[in-house]
């Protein structure tokens, strides 16, 4: 068996303000209270715990305590409002462009008058919009993984509604397509006046830094190498191989998925004098944006994080469900998102018979197989996959490339490195094998959206040429090899494979890079000129490097000296 070396709390070690607990807390913010004279405003992102943090800031006697809850529309206005965004799909809904201001009761901000002596507290959502002249800003944040398991216990409502008996997939698609746009607007705009920073992701022990030690943690991390805090979660589908390799519980039935790198879920660990402090990572993208992403990534995607690296795993499980992703031009049209979920799988293990399904088969008719797939549908009989879709050997190491509109899924044995954009909920599942979901509900079918976006023309011999293995070598040296694997010239994305027994430099040409170690139990990340300190990465694991790090090498260490090593690196495609 093998020892798992996989870190599963990275994070960004610094030196800063940091009070742990109510009483901490508490203590901080009283010399403050006691001089105060005006407002102070708690903002909150959607899914904090209310009742926990509420009690907390009662604490300070405040002369007046405004709840922002009791400023708001009514929720059946508010659900009326937002139906246009949420719609009645399952799944999917279209991305809002609503702002705080229409979710308040227009004449209850009218009569609200801060002319009272004393000290006035202003909590939760939208309290920094209520009270834009806050002599002090305390933000309530929460990472959206942690969100998610949440909405699963249903512990959480939506903006403005009570809806914590809603489904999970619910709570999700009404945070993606609209709480969690319009949270972020709104800390965008703010990030640079906030004082204080409150992580209460641990239930009855919230940690606070101050805005110094906040910007610190974010210079911090985007001058050097660093890595987001993955999490996992189970599958109908999912394997055991993470088990093994990343040091899981193995008392779980599976795990199918790992979020590796993908900063708009994950969250960011700042060690502060040894206390872990939590946040989302996407505050790094908002707040250090063009450090990170780079100019061009910048002038291209906004505040976005363009790159997502994620695991799913097949070993001693099975085929994920038959899919295809939307093609631009419908995403756009029907959800309101700028670009769609280009991807690629790398296979970072298989078991022997390990299977891709990828592409359609030479001469496949389309009314034939939309017709088998809504048959399926209705009468539960099975879909005859193989008659109309290719499957192909898999084994280590491979790249099959999958540009929006290719229907594909990867098949079980397979241990797959996903390199995609990042859109990620836009998954049109077509066939899904006869399974119910861990919730033992039947899993959402959409044959209707997948059927309009399939390429027909995406068939053997095309897949075959120019879609699987597409490996180009690059360049050579003492010890080094660098392939091109990808991505298909329909994608923005450019993937890079390195095989070395000794150093390799590599160069970041302006935009951020996404590694992942493919081969060897531990490197060395070093800069050649001292620009940060030494970052040590192990087998399996995802790494960014920003764009303003510039030139940076990457070699075998430790247990990996003078044995054979590889990542994989993925860059926005910008250059000619």
């Amino acid at each position: 068996m093998r020892k798992s070396n996989y870190d599963k709390k990275p994070a960004t070690v610094i030196a800063g303000n940091i009070w742990r607990g109510k009483e901490e807390i508490i203590s901080a913010l009283a010399p403050l209270r006691e001089a105060a004279k005006g407002i102070w405003a708690v903002e909150c992102y959607q899914g904090v715990r209310h009742a926990e943090l509420k009690e907390l800031f009662s604490t300070l006697g405040a002369d007046r305590f405004v709840d922002t809850a009791d400023l708001m529309r009514d929720p059946a206005d508010i659900a009326a409002m937002t139906h246009t965004y949420l719609t009645d799909d399952r799944l999917f809904g279209r991305r809002n462009t609503l702002t705080y201001a229409d979710f308040f009761d227009k004449e209850k901000l009218n009569a609200l008058s801060f002319d009272s002596v004393g000290l006035t507290i202003v909590y939760g959502h939208g309290a920094a919009f209520v009270a834009p002249e806050a002599s002090l800003i305390i933000y309530a944040d929460m990472p959206r993984w942690e969100i998610q398991m949440r909405s699963r216990r249903h512990e959480t409502t939506g903006i403005g509604v009570n809806n914590a008996g809603d489904a999970p997939s619910l709570h999700y698609k009404r945070g993606y397509f609209l709480d969690w746009v319009i949270c972020d607007a709104l800390k965008r705009r703010i990030m640079d006046k906030v004082d204080f920073w409150i992580d209460s992701v641990e239930q009855g022990n919230p940690k606070m830094i101050d805005a110094a030690t906040f910007a610190r943690g974010l210079d911090a991390t985007v001058n050097r190498p660093f890595r987001v805090v993955p999490f996992f979660d189970p599958a109908p589908w999912g394997g055991q191989w993470m088990k093994e390799v990343c040091g899981l519980d193995p008392s779980q039935a599976n795990y199918g998925w790992c979020f590796d790198c993908v900063p708009e879920e994950n969250s960011l660990y700042l060690d502060v004098d040894g206390t872990l402090f939590e946040m989302p990572s996407n505050n790094l993208v908002f707040g250090r944006t063009r450090r990170l992403l780079g100019a061009p990534v910048e002038a291209r995607f906004g505040q976005d994080f363009p790159i997502r690296f994620d695991f799913l795993d097949t070993i001693g499980g099975g085929n994920l469900s038959l899919q295809v992703h939307p093609t631009t031009q419908y995403i756009r049209e029907t959800f309101g998102i700028p670009y769609t979920q280009d991807e690629s799988y790398y296979l970072l293990d298989a078991e022997e018979g390990a299977t891709v399904y990828l592409g359609l088969k030479t001469g496949v008719d389309p009314d034939e197989m939309i017709a088998a797939l809504n048959h399926s549908q209705d009468t539960g009989e099975p879909f005859d996959a193989e008659r109309f879709v290719n499957k192909w050997p898999a084994k280590k190491h491979d790249h099959y490339l999958i540009p929006a509109g290719t229907i594909h899924c990867s098949g079980a044995g397979a241990m797959v490195l996903e390199i995609s954009a990042t859109p990620s909920i836009f998954t049109f599942k077509l066939y899904d094998w006869g399974r119910l979901g861990l919730d033992g509900l039947p899993r959402p079918i959409n044959i209707g959206h997948g059927s309009q976006v399939i390429q027909w023309e995406r068939q053997t011999d095309l897949i075959s040429s120019r879609f699987i293995n597409r490996v180009e070598p690059v360049a050579e040296g003492d010890g080094w090899r660098e392939e091109r694997t990808g991505l298909h010239e329909n994608e923005f994305i450019e993937t890079r494979r390195h095989w070395f027994t000794g150093p390799v430099t590599h160069r970041t040409g302006d935009g951020v890079n996404v590694l992942n170690v493919i081969e060897g139990d531990e490197l060395i990340v070093e800069s050649p000129t001292g620009a940060f300190e030494p970052f040590i990465v192990h087998y399996a694991e995802t790494f960014i490097v920003p764009a303003a790090i510039g030139e940076y090498t990457i070699r075998p260490h430790g247990p990996s000296e003078g044995k054979r090593c590889g990542t994989i690196k993925a860059f926005v495609r910008f250059h000619a």
